[in-house]
């Protein structure tokens, strides 16, 4: 695997995790912990924070570390 794709994938994955505990952590009010794992709509929207983490933000990340990497 190549060093982009092993960046990319370790910056998107915690992304895509830690946002999806933050907006889970941010309903709980709203539905108990339990509801919201057993909703389809928890793994809809997890699997969106990790591959939007993985194939944008991730991307963008390695394009900034290798125009850092250049100017030195």
């Amino acid at each position: 695997m190549s060093e982009r794709w092993k960046y990319q994938l370790k910056y998107g994955m915690f992304w895509g995790i830690f946002m999806t505990v933050f907006m889970t952590l941010f309903e709980i009010k709203e539905k108990p912990l339990t509801e919201q794992l057993a909703s389809g709509e928890f793994y809809v929207r997890a699997g969106g924070f990790l591959a939007m983490g993985i194939f944008v933000l991730g991307y963008m990340g390695w394009r900034d570390k290798q125009k850092r990497l250049d100017k030195q």
